[in-house]
């Protein structure tokens, strides 16, 4: 394979070109996503808390284990 070398000033300038294309989010989608995010994270850990304790007690009756 042939090795092309870009000058450091080219590449920027292709750099900022595609930056220009992106189509970034608003202030507030980024806040929505946010929330989102935090609310599914504390929903999955409510989840997993519950599925955890509850398995815990279904192998203490099963085993025969604690009290």
């Amino acid at each position: 394979m042939a090795s092309k070398t870009t000058n450091p000033f080219t590449f920027l300038q292709q750099v900022r070109g595609e930056t220009a294309k992106v189509t970034w989010p608003s202030r507030r989608e980024t806040m929505i996503s946010t929330v989102m995010v935090l609310v599914f994270a504390v929903i999955a850990m409510i989840f997993f808390f519950a599925a955890d304790i509850a398995m815990g007690y279904a192998i203490e009756a099963i085993l025969g284990l604690g009290h």
